[in-house]
């Protein structure tokens, strides 16, 4: 189903109920656990296959088969709603993961947006120039601005009768590709204190997640996730591993 075909679509709405996150999570993700201890080299070495993607880390899951089963639009529900509530639950879980890890990502060991031994992110600021910033500071100015986003009733309406605008699906997509980059950034960075807190099952599912939506309803550019050849994303590795695996579909 193409969710960019579907806007012009009649979208009449019923309010929108409690939003309960379809993918698992676990109360050992409290804001109050005290951080876990900065490794000595969170950066994996150039020569070093990335632990997530050794055995057994890259096979833990919560959930087992293919994702595709738990993106599929479900019967007689709004297609952007189904994308609003799935996006606002990405956000939500990814910012609970970052908030236990955050002490560890500091200006000091994350001194850019990294996601690759050649790749860092930049942002784009208000006079539309890219400028490099310390991951903390990169991933604090995302997540403020998808939660202002996420409280607009002009871009997430969540009163009947009150439709989404058609910028929508292109706003979506630019929140997307932010949260990929927040992804990217954990497991080229900080997968280590994810080991620590043994919750490598919880945030593979996720992410497998959102990789399994974003692919369904064209919110993820291929290219988006595995990079260019001289500067390829760390998680893109996942996203062909998973492939091969048959936990994720090309």
């Amino acid at each position: 189903m193409s969710f960019f075909n579907s806007i012009g679509r009649s979208m009449s709405r019923t309010p929108r109920g409690p939003k309960r996150s379809p993918t698992p999570t676990s109360s050992t993700f409290s804001s109050d656990m005290p951080p876990p201890p900065i490794p000595s080299s969170p950066v994996t070495p150039i020569a070093q296959k990335p632990l997530y993607l050794c055995s057994p880390f890259v096979e833990a899951a919560l959930v087992k088969g293919n994702f595709k089963t738990i993106v599929v639009l479900p019967k007689y529900v709004d297609i952007m709603e189904w994308v609003a509530v799935n996006v606002f639950d990405f956000y939500t879980n990814l910012n609970e993961f970052y908030g236990v890890i955050s002490e560890c990502c500091t200006q000091q060991s994350c001194p850019t947006m990294s996601a690759g031994q050649n790749l860092n992110y930049t942002w784009i600021n208000q006079d539309r120039k890219s400028v490099h910033l310390a991951a903390p500071t990169y991933i604090d100015y995302v997540m403020t601005w998808i939660q202002n986003l996420l409280d607009d009733e002009n871009v997430f309406p969540t009163k009947s009768g009150h439709d989404f605008p058609q910028s929508f699906p292109s706003t979506v997509k630019h929140v997307y590709r932010q949260l990929l980059r927040v992804f990217a950034h954990i497991y080229h960075a900080h997968y280590p204190q994810i080991l620590h807190l043994r919750s490598e099952p919880h945030f593979n599912s996720l992410f497998a997640h959102f990789l399994a939506f974003g692919r369904e309803y064209e919110l993820l550019d291929i290219k988006d996730v595995k990079g260019a050849a001289n500067s390829p994303v760390g998680a893109g590795m996942l996203w062909e591993r998973w492939r091969e695996m048959g936990i994720l579909e090309g």
